[in-house]
């Protein structure tokens, strides 16, 4: 039996919608798709678009129990990332964040938070080998970050002028990011 070209368009068609369907294998095939976004950085607030946050009494809690207050963070850099486990663009992104943490973690703090569970975050980030502490939020953070999708990152001064604020999968580790890393350190 001889498949007509058409057939054999409808056959590849049918196979790939089945997965995307099968969750097994949507997930993987999504974050690889979402890597293809963390090929470029982010872009910087240009200087008239900036804007500041309060250092407000937002709390968070890490995996072991210590609670941060978003208020003592002031006069710090802050990387800040809402992700979650199930999210293809926040596994996508997350390498690139964990390689600047590795040169970064003595001079910025990074926040990365997530609404899960403590053990499922715990278990993604030993599958996955990344050494980073992340937070859980104990008060709500809406009212200055306004998240609405995830993963949403911000960098920010240690004045709380925000210079990246990025919805998406992004490339953290570039040479962008780590030049403005560079210079807020110095202010």
């Amino acid at each position: 039996m001889r498949i007509s070209k058409s057939q054999s368009n409808n056959l590849l068609f049918l196979v790939v919608i089945a997965v995307l369907i099968i969750p097994q294998t949507r997930k993987p095939i999504q974050v690889f798709l979402n890597k293809g976004l963390t090929l470029f950085g982010p872009s910087i607030e240009s200087e008239n678009n900036r804007t500041i946050i309060a250092f407000e009494n937002w709390q968070i809690q890490d995996l072991e129990g210590k609670v941060v207050n978003f208020k003592d963070l002031e006069n710090k850099v802050i990387f800040l990332n809402f992700w979650a486990t199930w999210c293809p663009p926040c596994i996508a992104e997350m390498g690139s964040i964990h390689e600047l943490y590795n040169d970064y973690k003595e001079d910025v703090v990074f926040l990365l938070v997530s609404s899960e569970k403590k053990q499922i975050v715990e278990k993604f980030l030993k599958k996955k080998g990344y050494m980073f502490n992340t937070y859980s939020p104990l008060s709500n953070y809406q009212k200055d970050f306004n998240i609405s999708s995830i993963p949403r990152t911000f960098l920010i001064s240690k004045k709380g002028v925000i210079v990246i604020d990025k919805s998406g999968a992004a490339n953290w580790n570039s040479d962008n990011v780590r030049n403005q890393i560079k210079e807020l350190l110095t202010q």
